[in-house]
């Protein structure tokens, strides 16, 4: 890399620089320009603070045109900017109509590069990315202080200079096309990602689709917009995209080896979308998780548990593993409840009773009704199962089980039934030991004799 020409370069603009120093540090106009300047804040200072005290213009505007309000607004926000401009402007007029040949270079830059601060960051207020608003208001202050400045040519040649550059291949890689490339990818991107999301809205808004179809269309599209914007970036910026051929190949066969659980999880995502086995709002138990199906993003799927916790599962797993989906085809889901009666219980009236029960909580549907069934006659209890089906497992289903027996509990009391105590009653023998003496027969815990039962009867 030859470094003459870097250094003509710095020369040439060092040169201007002390130029147009040189011709306002030898004048006297200077520090009455920087004093009046200073004025000029205070006065904006102090017209920002007493307008912002006596008037709310937010409260003022709140029934105006959405439009003119969102004006008014940001003339707010910078109305100290605002001030100060029309205040320099104010000074710069009243020295050029008393003054002869004043000498208001500074003034009229300060005038200039406090205009373009105030239109950029009023524009740059469209992109809601924080990140992204900073980084454009700032380079699109920058390269308008420099041509403000005279300086736009200058820098843009030394950051173009052949000095400066790197050759790959036939690309030649200066720092003004990085440069152009980020600062066009980043506003490229942005409106990418806002087109995208207006494209999900309207998709959403299309009844006809079942929702794993247009989760499916919205990454499509967002893929398609974010390589659509590479593209055009490289290609408004003269890359000829066949050098980077070679390279991005080597890149994907090693993306292909270390990124191969990422590409399975994407591929199974994609599957998940078509086959529409799985869509967000089901409820599905995949392993030990069980809960509503949330987000289902490229690579993983959120589902949501009742104790308010969020499971984070690679979609890799939903294609591997048994997955039970409690509303593939039908939210209805059936539920069971187990219980016991005493032997001296109705059997068909407490089946009647838990019948009733169950039609009394909310959240049973009255159609599947509900079936109460006879399993088994236990040791000590008659043995039921009483089935009912609910429309809302996302509800909650252990809840919905409690609220069925509590209502068993209170129908059956009612009804005479009595449940069933845990466990059948025992009753325990202790046995003597054949070495223990035994009683004398005449004791009242002696042996009864053989014929004892077998004497007479006297009165």
């Amino acid at each position: 890399m030859e470094f003459t020409e870097l250094h003509a370069a710095l020369a040439s603009f060092s040169q201007v620089v002390r130029q147009t120093l040189r011709t306002e540090l030898t004048s006297a106009w200077l520090p009455i320009q920087l004093g009046l300047i200073a004025l000029s804040a205070l006065i904006a200072l102090g017209i920002s603070i007493t307008i912002r005290r006596r008037v709310d213009l937010v409260s003022l505007t709140m029934g105006w045109p959405p439009y003119l309000r969102m004006v008014v607004r940001a003339f707010v926000k910078y109305l100290g900017p605002i001030a100060f401009i029309f205040a320099v402007m104010a000074i710069r007029a009243a020295l050029r109509a008393d003054v002869v040949n004043p000498r208001t270079y500074l003034l009229g830059v300060a005038i200039s590069l406090t205009t373009a601060w105030v239109v950029i960051n009023i524009a740059a207020g469209v992109i809601q990315n924080r990140f992204v608003n900073r980084i454009v208001t700032v380079v699109a202050w920058t390269i308008a202080a420099l041509s403000i400045l005279q300086l736009l040519g200058p820098v843009t040649a030394s950051l173009d200079s052949p000095s400066v550059s790197l050759m790959i291949g036939g690309l030649r890689l200066s720092p003004l096309l990085l440069l152009k490339t980020t600062a066009m990818l980043l506003v490229t991107l942005w409106a990418a990602n806002a087109l995208g999301n207006f494209l999900d809205k309207r998709v959403q808004t299309f009844t006809d689709l079942t929702p794993s179809i247009q989760v499916l269309i919205v990454k499509l599209i967002r893929i398609l917009l974010m390589i659509l914007a590479v593209v055009i970036v490289l290609n408004s910026m003269g890359i000829d995209l066949s050098v980077l051929a070679l390279f991005s190949g080597a890149i994907g066969v090693g993306l292909g080896f270390g990124l191969q659980k990422i590409v399975s999880n994407l591929v199974s995502g994609i599957i998940l979308l078509a086959d529409k086995s799985i869509k967000p709002g089901d409820v599905i138990s995949v392993g030990d998780h069980f809960g509503r199906v949330g987000n289902m993003g490229a690579r993983y799927t959120s589902v949501d548990t009742r104790d308010g916790r969020e499971y984070l599962i690679p979609n890799e797993d939903f294609i591997t593993q048994r997955v039970a989906n409690w509303t593939y085809s039908s939210d209805l889901v059936r539920l069971s409840v187990k219980f016991n009666t005493t032997y001296d219980s109705d059997p068909r009236q407490v089946q009647e009773a838990a019948i009733h029960a169950a039609q009394t909580i909310e959240r049973v549907a009255k159609k599947p009704a509900p079936v109460c069934l006879l399993s088994a006659f236990g040791s000590s209890a008659l043995e039921f199962e009483l089935g009912f089906w609910i429309s809302d497992p996302s509800a909650g289903v252990a809840n919905v089980k409690s609220d069925v027996l509590l209502a068993l509990w209170d129908t059956l009391d009612k009804q005479g039934a009595k449940i069933a105590k845990p466990g059948p009653a025992r009753v325990i023998y202790e046995m003597a030991r054949e070495d223990e003496p035994q009683p004398a027969p005449d004791h009242p815990d002696g042996p009864v004799p053989p014929d004892a039962g077998k004497l007479p009867f006297r009165g």
